[in-house]
């Protein structure tokens, strides 16, 4: 079993930057793409960047795109976002996910992730 630990969300002004990780336990050999996701109160889940094993693609939601880092520590299990120039907009649960063993590639579908963490709560304030 995967398990994923977010940390990093938090309130932050218009403009600012926060940076959410995310550790994956408990497979620790395997190859798999991973991304994150977010929901904000009556929306629907959207994609909003993934990242594939070897760490040298990523994708980007267009809302994000020049603004938003996504990239994969050295041990690969672990998954970094990096929001600059962040808007009132950005306001949501970021969640990590990960995809199961030997899907390496990224999809912006979120049933073709298998696994998710709690979610972190980002709150940009206007």
């Amino acid at each position: 079993q995967v398990r994923l630990v977010e940390s990093g969300g938090g309130l932050v002004q218009a403009g600012g930057s926060l940076r959410l990780s995310c550790a994956a336990s408990g497979r620790t050999f395997s190859s798999y793409a991973m991304g994150w996701f977010r929901q904000a109160p009556g929306k629907e889940r959207e994609f909003v960047a993934g990242v594939t094993w070897s760490g040298a693609s990523t994708y980007y939601a267009d809302s994000v795109k020049g603004r938003f880092t996504i990239s994969r520590g050295n041990a690969k299990t672990t998954v970094y976002l990096q929001m600059n120039s962040l808007k009132p907009e950005d306001t949501a649960v970021y969640t990590c996910t990960a995809r199961r063993e030997g899907k390496t590639t990224v999809t912006v579908v979120a049933n073709g992730y298998d696994y998710w963490g709690q979610g972190t709560q980002v709150t940009v304030s206007s």
